[in-house]
């Protein structure tokens, strides 16, 4: 296999990963969609942020952001808070109930992984993980590819 040849399938199976990663959220919690998922992440990994960071670090619209975040608020899963340094910043946060989800889909996901790579020798997922850590380095936020 040439170099455009690894470039055609890598791309062929990242969109198909893309694909079941999308899928599968669904299946994991009904309310969480991969995008709801991967903000409740964000927000658990930052201790809470404002949706203009959300919107930024994403590359996403505000609108598209401020849709997510009135669903998870509405499933009450976020809430707001005045930021203590500025009162005229709110700044979201996960809700207990939004922690409990998201780590209930967390060990789901990782139980999924683990039992597909159940049978890979340990040096490969090493060299995999690392690849996907290089990969993701690289990439801006909010890009197809």
């Amino acid at each position: 296999m040439d170099a455009d040849e690894a470039v055609e399938t890598i791309q062929r199976e990242m969109t198909a990963f893309a694909r079941r990663a999308r899928a599968s959220a669904g299946r994991m919690h009904p309310e969480l969609s991969l995008v709801s998922y991967t903000l409740l992440g964000h927000l658990e990994e930052r201790d809470g942020c404002r949706a203009t960071d959300l919107a930024a670090h994403y590359a996403l619209d505000k609108s598209t952001v401020s849709r997510q975040v009135a669903a998870l608020e509405r499933a009450r899963l976020v809430e707001r808070r005045v930021d203590p340094d500025d009162h005229r910043v709110q700044v979201l946060h996960l809700t207990e109930a939004g922690r409990r989800i998201l780590a209930q889909v967390t060990d789901s996901r990782r139980a999924a992984f683990r039992e597909r790579l159940a049978d890979w020798p340990e040096e490969d997922l090493r060299r995999f993980a690392g690849y996907l850590a290089r990969y993701n380095a690289w990439a801006t936020p909010g890009e197809e590819g």
